[in-house]
């Protein structure tokens, strides 16, 4: 028999409308409906918050670690139940684990644990190492290379709910990329110095992210779109940006709100490094020092010049980051957490919203957007 669990006390944003004086039934860890207060059945069980709004919980593609661990230093289920488990506080419910560019054995490993993991990991971003070493960022140039038919074949047979793989234009072909999206691989492009001309290619072929914009990529410029103009300019494209104020200026993500083609938005990821949900101020990562100030993150590159070594950085914060520096509404903000995500993901049938038959993924806001609970399938974190 369904127990049923009415959630109240609060306003709640079901991904497009508010509702009032309304409470959130829950069962069998699903979104039953969202009903007037004085209608809930008197065998629920009423679970009240105070004040505050009821949002969909956030979905974040671009995970490399958290609660003091990595991916790539640890690539198990250990490690993804881990790093799931220190950003749910920030009230992602849901998550891509992310490998960095590594060697094949640690990607073999990593695909594997995603096959075993907790629930809230609803898959695998391979952001690697199919990528453009002019662009290398924090991954190792060394271990970059082309993309084959083996890879291909190795993907295609993985079996890990949703795989994103981000690869550069450069180090791939059209027809690779059709295949791969032709058996259900999500193509993102990324840390690549292509033209926009190259970048077109690959989205003709089917490629539908573009990862971190303007991070890691051939700039916009007057006569050379580069990867960033294509992404902008290709309404089939939605791009994951870091909006921490450090890799992406204000004024600069104000700018790509505006010129995004659509049907394709910006949705938030963190791009999260150790240091989210464990307190750290140092960390080791590929072998590398990282030190964090503040809410930067950076290392030496092999050029001996600082790098940005991923993020510290929740998805709560980049929603309050959206809503106070970017002149976003809040419900726009809320939706690139959740609904946005979602939608690149194809998963939009069931997260993303709080609607019926939606995984009861909810997240407690107050009124200052500090998350004060989570529901992950309606299970509290409380």
């Amino acid at each position: 028999m369904t127990r049923l669990t009415a959630l109240s006390g609060a306003r709640i944003f079901d991904g497009k409308s508010w509702h009032d004086e309304s409470a959130i039934m829950v069962g069998d860890g699903r979104v039953l409906d969202i009903v007037a207060r004085g209608t809930v059945p008197a065998d629920a069980a009423m679970e009240r918050v105070e004040d505050g709004m009821l949002v969909p919980g956030f979905l974040d593609a671009q995970v490399n670690g958290g609660g003091g661990v990595a991916l790539n230093d640890a690539p198990t289920a250990e490690t993804m139940n881990r790093i799931a488990t220190a950003h749910r506080p920030f009230g992602t419910c849901r998550m891509l684990p992310t490998l960095v560019t590594a060697p094949p054995e640690v990607t073999a490993a990593a695909l594997a644990a995603a096959r075993g993991s907790d629930p809230s990991i609803v898959g695998l971003h391979l952001e690697g190492p199919h990528l453009d070493p002019a662009r290398q960022g924090v991954h190792d140039g060394r271990l970059m290379r082309r993309l084959s038919e083996a890879d291909i074949d190795r993907l295609l047979a993985a079996d890990v709910g949703r795989l994103l793989l981000t690869i550069a234009p450069e180090q791939a072909e059209p027809a690779q990329v059709r295949r791969l999206v032709d058996g259900g691989v999500i193509v993102s492009l990324g840390h690549s110095n292509a033209t926009s001309e190259q970048a077109m290619a690959m989205i003709d072929a089917g490629a539908t992210g573009v990862t971190h914009l303007f991070n890691a990529m051939s700039p916009l410029q007057n006569r050379a779109a580069g990867l960033t103009g294509a992404a902008l300019d290709a309404g089939s494209t939605w791009c994951g940006v870091i909006a921490d104020g450090i890799h992406v200026a204000p004024a600069v993500l104000r700018i790509a709100l505006r010129a995004k083609r659509p049907p394709g938005r910006l949705f938030l990821v963190t791009d999260a490094m150790p240091s989210v949900g464990s307190g750290a101020t140092s960390f080791t990562f590929g072998g590398r020092i990282v030190q964090r100030q503040g809410i930067q993150l950076t290392t030496t590159g092999d050029n001996g010049e600082p790098v940005l070594a991923g993020a510290h950085l929740d998805m709560a914060s980049a929603v309050r980051f959206c809503v106070d520096n970017l002149e976003v509404p809040l419900e726009e903000a809320l939706r690139m957490a959740a609904l946005y995500p979602a939608t690149f993901l194809r998963l939009d049938d069931r997260h993303g919203r709080i609607a019926r038959g939606y995984a009861a993924d909810i997240v407690h806001l107050d009124q200052t957007l500090q998350v004060r609970r989570t529901w992950v399938g309606g299970v509290s974190d409380a």
